[in-house]
């Protein structure tokens, strides 16, 4: 299974997000690694919950699996999916802990997929089962956790 580093929380999130991503989310705390590194969320404007959610686990995920990583190194496609949440208190706190299904493919690999895809689409020779069950077995699968305070 390929390792991925941790973030770090250097500075303020807001800031970091808006550099990279050009976007305003209403955030404070860390990564949501664990408790004690727990992203807090003042506020998700138009979003649910979950949307809003998700979009920060997907900003961490881009983080750690391409943007932290030197170019050969890099994986795009990047989705992810949620398996779980569950709310707990700690302390008279409240944290949700949400895991994601993420789901990754090398870039470079990516590329010769979509090459491939592109030459051979339409061709009696191509095989598209054969073409998708191999980008399958090309993807990367990983279970990530989450933990958000949620601000009252």
């Amino acid at each position: 299974m390929e390792q991925f580093w941790h973030l770090k929380t250097e500075g303020d999130l807001r800031f970091l997000i808006k550099k990279h991503f050009d976007i305003n989310l209403e955030i404070g705390g860390g990564w949501g690694y664990s408790k004690e590194e727990a992203t807090v969320i003042y506020g998700y404007n138009t979003l649910s919950l979950s949307q809003f959610q998700h979009t920060f686990a997907s900003i961490r995920a881009y983080g750690e699996m391409n943007m932290a990583l030197q170019e050969s190194q890099r994986y795009g496609s990047i989705n992810l999916n949620e398996r779980s949440r569950e709310t707990v208190n700690i302390d008279t706190i409240d944290y949700e802990c949400v895991t994601y299904e993420v789901s990754a493919m090398k870039e470079s690999d990516y590329a010769k997929f979509i090459a491939i895809y592109k030459e051979g689409y339409g061709t009696l020779e191509f095989d598209i089962k054969e073409h998708f069950a191999s980008r399958k077995e090309a993807t990367l699968k990983r279970e990530v956790v989450h933990w958000f305070e949620l601000q009252n």
